[in-house]
């Protein structure tokens, strides 16, 4: 693709009265927030019937903090929802299918939950988790999968809730039957380690990886392979084939609501009028298969070595003690940036040694991939959404290696 031939998109400046806006300070009506996109899926559907909205009318705004603190708005529109959700029925073989929600409203992919329900004529299932705006816990999670009732059932969920159900199977051993029962597992937010992906196969639990986010309507590439809806392109690939991640399509939103600049950086449509989101994110693509290896900013350089965090967080979480791993870097005066970990451990376990676990690291990446601090905690700070915090990550781990070295500047 000759990206040189992209114009920058305009900014979003209109909504529908009908226009379903999500955030965290935003409280959120499932009910409302069905009946609202069913009526703005009909009105695309059929705009000389209903005298109103084109297809590109606003149907959903997800309000996220921006890096800078800046919150951002990405607008979606009623076509883009139901690209979105059309392909995952597809994908996943669910037209028709009654979901489960578990994730937060104002988290893309709970929204989601939503919209999918409104294209498939069925109405969720909610966990007192979203309803009540409580902690998930897995008794919750099943008495709230007692409810469904269709014959093709859903789940979205991020990777440490999956963690939290499996966990909790020695005590509530239904657990294991009852996620084998949906028609498919959604799993994102954050990228899934391999044992858990390994563990879920060995139970013939179905679940699918995705990768996306608000501004592509959520999970947009299944499995490492884009939705029919949507193409995958790498700008500037290095020798390994490894560059920035573009993601074109019907699904993408339309840009940030009123912020011209930020969304003159992030969308642009190609010549034949295909809309383009450039991700933060770096990964190849090869025989319809994307990889991705982190994001852009997730290259550490440490005593000017350049390592992966992302291929520090897999290493780390091979080790048979570790559950979940966090992996940034912290300023220092000698390294420029010191590699520090966050970690948790599998049920049973107990702490290895950081040495032990910073030399498992060093034998597969080398040794300037090793951590110089790392904390082990019952669980990782999150954000509302289920998301790991890293900027609190980050914070924490900067603290500790400052403790460490006798207070570093």
């Amino acid at each position: 693709m000759d990206f040189s031939a992209l114009s920058p998109a305009q900014a979003p400046t209109q909504l529908a009265s009908t226009t379903v806006i999500v955030g965290e300070k935003i409280e959120a009506n499932p009910q409302a927030m069905l009946d609202s996109f069913s009526r703005a899926f009909e009105r695309a559907s059929h705009p000389a019937h209903t005298g109103s909205a084109p297809q590109d009318e606003a149907a959903l705004v997800v309000t996220t903090s921006g890096s800078t603190g800046k919150p951002k708005q990405t607008v979606l529109s009623a076509e883009a929802l139901r690209s979105s959700g059309e392909a995952t029925a597809d994908f996943t073989d669910s037209h028709g299918a009654q979901w489960l929600l578990a994730l937060p409203l104002h988290y893309v992919a709970g929204a989601q939950v939503i919209a999918r329900s409104a294209l498939a004529g069925t109405r969720p299932a909610i966990t007192n988790s979203v309803a009540h705006h409580q902690s998930f816990t897995p008794e919750d999670f099943l008495e709230t999968a007692a409810k469904l009732s269709s014959p093709k059932t859903m789940l979205s969920l991020v990777p440490t809730q999956l963690h939290q159900l499996l966990e909790a199977a020695d005590k509530l051993p239904e657990t294991v039957s009852v996620l084998q029962s949906f028609t498919a597992i959604l799993l994102g937010g954050a990228p899934a380690s391999k044992e858990l992906l390994r563990t879920a196969e060995d139970l013939k639990i179905k679940t699918v990886t995705t990768y996306g986010s608000a501004e592509t309507a959520g999970g947009c590439v299944y499995n490492s392979q884009p939705l029919n809806t949507v193409a995958v392109k790498i700008q500037d690939p290095d020798s390994q084939r490894i560059g920035r991640i573009w993601l074109g399509g019907t699904p993408l939103a339309q840009g940030y609501l009123n912020d011209s600049e930020r969304t003159a950086a992030s969308f642009f449509t190609d010549p034949a009028g295909t809309r383009w989101y450039r991700t933060d994110d770096r990964g190849s693509f090869s025989g319809g298969v994307l990889t991705v290896e982190g994001r852009a900013d997730d290259v550490l350089i440490t005593g000017g070595i350049k390592v992966s965090a992302r291929k520090i967080v897999e290493r780390l979480e091979e080790h048979p003690a570790v559950k979940e791993a966090i992996v940034t870097g912290v300023p220092h005066p000698r390294w420029g940036q010191a590699v520090a970990a966050m970690i948790t451990l599998k049920k049973g376990r107990t702490a290895p040694p950081a040495a032990e676990l910073a030399e498992h690291v060093s034998l597969a990446l080398g040794r300037p991939a090793a951590p110089k601090v790392i904390e082990q905690v019952g669980q990782l700070p999150a954000l509302s959404t289920g998301k790991p915090d890293r900027l609190a990550i980050a914070e924490i781990l900067a603290r500790k290696l400052r403790e460490k070295e006798g207070g570093l500047n």
